[in-house]
């Protein structure tokens, strides 16, 4: 009974997470997946051969501790990497796109603008490259958002170019890189903002196109949204070190 109880209180977690709180959809996985397991050891509980009850139980507990030391492995990069460089100053500030409520740039991208205008004001001669294009439930272009929003806090629109065609890390990075090539500044160096989990990512995608990133930490708040985002790129980061 006790595990029919917890399984219906991670899935009613899992339910709240996924539909009714916005930007936790790492948690609400989690919590749908527990409670599946909780289920399922009920489940085995009842069973009449006990012997392959116990099978069962021992696989689960094998699949489980692969599963959390992956995630440890991919974590240990990304925590490494959650913080600015000492000396990150570029002749190009790559600012990474997020998402939008219609015009409004979310948390993640919110807070990545705030890093973005601190260094522009500090490094007065980067420009801010501004990358993203336009996804689902987006109005305009992240990059449209992103220069608006730096030109209302004091950049001059010449210091900022927009990159509006990408859709992932690796568009954002590889368009933004063309768009210093045609300006005849391939061989620039390069600063990269986002949120303290994603610069590892970013700085390998940078290094496979030949560039030796600085990387600016943009700080994810509330903290539970920073653990559901510091969770969801271990995901993403194994899919980049196996398919490249």
């Amino acid at each position: 009974m006790i595990l029919l109880i917890l399984a219906g209180l991670c899935l009613i977690t899992g339910i709240i997470f996924g539909f009714f709180v916005v930007g936790f959809p790492t948690f609400a996985l989690i919590f749908f997946g527990t409670s599946c397991l909780f289920f399922i050891l009920w489940l085995l509980s009842k069973m009449k051969n006990k012997d392959a009850a116990k099978k069962i139980r021992k696989t689960i507990i094998i699949l489980l501790s692969i599963g959390i030391i992956m995630v440890a492995i991919a974590e240990i990069p990304i925590i490494r990497n959650a913080r600015t460089d000492e000396n990150p100053e570029a002749d190009y500030l790559i600012v990474l796109g997020a998402g939008l409520r219609g015009t409004v740039p979310s948390l993640a991208l919110t807070s990545r603008l705030r890093s973005a205008l601190s260094y522009l004001e500090e490094y007065t001669d980067a420009i801010a490259i501004v990358s993203g294009g336009q996804g689902p439930g987006e109005d305009i272009t992240e990059a449209e958002a992103m220069r608006r929003w730096l030109e209302y806090y004091g950049i001059a629109p010449e210091r900022i170019i927009m990159e509006g065609k990408s859709t992932s890390t690796h568009e954002n990075l590889r368009f933004s890189l063309d768009i210093m090539a045609e300006r005849g500044d391939a061989d620039s160096s390069i600063a990269i903002v986002s949120n303290e989990f994603h610069l590892y990512r970013a700085r390998q995608i940078a290094d496979g196109f030949g560039y030796e990133a600085s990387v600016v930490s943009a700080r994810t708040s509330p903290t539970v949204l920073r653990v559901n985002y510091f969770l969801r790129e271990a995901f993403a980061v194994w899919y980049m070190w196996v398919f490249n």
